[in-house]
């Protein structure tokens, strides 16, 4: 099937943990509401994970220091993180979104391409998606953006166009004027870095990107520059693929005070695993690949992953990898931060390997 043939649908959460915990508490509905960690009067230590709209007027945003957030807006509303309930509400969503593809892939808690090509045409997508954001409303009083168009990269732009509550449809023949103006950090990967040196030399929207030449971004970005290029004019021949919800489940906790204490970092460490273990086994999901990260005083971050020869939900050996790769980091720096993700999933179908895959 020719790229213009198809019809692919990204569906977006809007501020999902936010929005779910308004739900849940009506008399937030308007206030500025941050979900993460505690701002502790202006001296916590953690991230936001997200925030409302309304907090967002205030320059608040995700992956903020927690204090940041309070020092621009100590009146708003602090909450932890539920991620129990928000897992719950969003089976329900993708269980919903599944009805109306004819693939789904999900990519995170809170968005997911859809496959939507036996609509037949545009127009017949447009309504298929006011049906499926009714449908969440109904059932979950919660909205959703919706970007419709012939590729993932344009859909997901499109569904970033018209936030909160968003639908914005780009047929094959707009893909080009609908891109061209945007600034070229609204392409997924660009991010400040990339946007700085796109920058330099004269690059500030995807119309410019689409006009370089694609020799000029090799030079300056090797093979990255034809992809970025391509993603330029919108062309992506992704398809959408079938999975079994999120590609990864992580934790983090943040110290209170940056600390060298190996049993203090280590038992963090466990009570990380504990939770990843938990989670696993409450959503029939194993894992082949482990990943530790630690940030040192100073926001110096390193990350050591190991992938195992087979498929695992095994509580102890979550726990003994992590502590292996853990050890590792513990060189006497302080240490500010530490997380784990567990990747590589999929359901549990066999039975669990043994402690032993973590040997060398």
């Amino acid at each position: 099937m020719a790229a213009d043939d198809r019809i692919i649908l990204h569906v977006d959460m809007d501020s999902f943990y936010a929005s779910v915990e308004v739900r849940e508490r009506p008399v937030l509905r308007g206030a500025p509401v941050v979900v993460g960690a505690d701002p502790r009067g202006g001296a916590g230590r953690g991230v936001v994970s997200t925030c409302s709209y309304e907090a967002r007027r205030y320059g608040i945003h995700s992956g903020q220091p927690i204090s940041r957030a309070y020092d621009l807006c100590p009146h708003a509303v602090f909450l932890p993180v539920n991620r129990s309930l928000y897992v719950r509400v969003s089976e329900s969503v993708m269980q919903i979104l599944g009805e109306y593809a004819d693939r789904m892939e999900q990519v995170s808690i809170d968005e997911a391409y859809l496959d939507v090509t036996g609509a037949g045409s545009y127009a017949g997508a447009e309504q298929l998606a006011r049906c499926m954001k009714d449908a969440i409303l109904e059932a979950e009083d919660l909205t959703c953006s919706v970007g419709i168009a012939p590729s993932k990269v344009v859909a997901k732009i499109a569904s970033d166009w018209r936030k909160p509550d968003g639908l914005t449809v780009v047929p094959p023949d707009r893909v080009t004027e609908f891109l061209a103006p945007l600034p070229v950090g609204k392409i997924p990967g660009v991010g400040k870095k990339t946007g700085a040196e796109l920058a330099g030399i004269g690059v500030g929207t995807v119309g410019d990107l689409a006009a370089c030449d694609v020799q000029e971004l090799i030079a300056r970005f090797g093979r990255w520059g034809v992809h970025l290029h391509d993603l330029a004019c919108g062309r992506d021949e992704r398809v959408v693929q079938e999975r079994d919800g999120a590609k990864s489940i992580s934790r983090e906790t943040t110290f209170d005070a940056d600390t060298d204490d190996p049993g203090r970092i280590c038992g963090a460490m466990d009570r990380l695993a504990a939770d990843l273990a938990r989670t696993l086994a409450a959503d029939d999901l194993r894992f082949r690949t482990l990943t530790v990260k630690v940030r040192y005083r100073g926001f110096i971050t390193h990350t050591r992953s190991r992938t195992l020869n087979r498929y695992t939900n095994d509580a102890a050996q979550i726990g003994a990898g992590a502590q292996e790769l853990l050890a590792g980091f513990l060189d006497g720096r302080y240490v500010r931060l530490i997380g784990l993700r567990l990747s590589m999933l999929e359901h549990d179908r066999t039975r669990q390997t043994s402690l032993c895959e973590f040997s060398r």
